[in-house]
């Protein structure tokens, strides 16, 4: 009995151990096929579109690129009338700025609306060779007793115009239109300028000392 116990247990402990061993080797072949697919996948999205996983993030933002429509257009930018950049597509230039024109004195020149009574009085002050310093005390003058109104008017007075002619009428020997003409009330004003105080900075002298001119 013994013996023939030891000859019937020896098959079945064979036949244990060779269905385990077959069993083990295809759960180890099954996890290693899921691992290698997900491996290939991975680096098939990476290589075919390496951004294409950032656009689920919430902060992925597709920022549009503008494509050049005009290489040969240039643009100019100017910084406080000291310089400006010209900006293209293959680099960029600095270049000065026009500097303002200056006066005999060396100073700036004006820059006034053109068709302006300030501008009319400019030049025919430059016209009578008076200057660049010269037109400063008209300016400042005529600022003063007019703000350079052609309209203006005193009541108590009845001084009038640019000028403030007393009488406004005075200025008729300049011309017809000398109530709404800057040009016919300046021409007289400086006239009137030249006769009694010989220049503009004359009268701004006295205008200054006394308060009128």
């Amino acid at each position: 009995m013994a013996k023939h116990s030891a000859s019937h247990r020896q098959p079945r402990t064979s036949r244990s151990r060779a269905g385990f061993v077959p069993h083990l080797s295809r759960h180890r072949v099954v996890l290693g096929l899921f691992a290698f697919t997900a491996a290939a996948t991975f680096l098939a999205v990476n290589v075919v579109d390496p951004y294409s996983g950032a656009t689920a993030s919430p902060y992925y933002e597709n920022v549009p690129v503008y494509p050049v429509t005009d290489a040969g257009m240039a643009q100019t930018i100017s910084f406080g009338g000291e310089y400006s950049n010209e900006l293209g597509r293959d680099g960029y230039d600095v270049a000065l700025a026009p500097k303002p024109p200056k006066d005999e004195a060396g100073g700036d020149a004006p820059v006034l609306e053109s068709g302006s009574p300030r501008e009319i009085a400019r030049q025919i002050v430059l016209a009578r060779g008076w200057g660049e310093e010269q037109y400063r005390c008209l300016d400042k003058l005529w600022q003063k007793e007019s703000n350079w109104r052609v309209n203006a008017e005193n009541r108590s007075s009845g001084a009038y115009g640019i000028p403030q002619a007393l009488p406004g009428r005075k200025m008729a020997s300049a011309g017809a239109d000398w109530q709404t003409n800057p040009a016919t009330q300046i021409t007289w004003g400086l006239g009137y300028i030249s006769g009694r105080y010989g220049t503009p900075c004359g009268a701004w002298g006295h205008s200054q000392a006394v308060n009128w001119y």
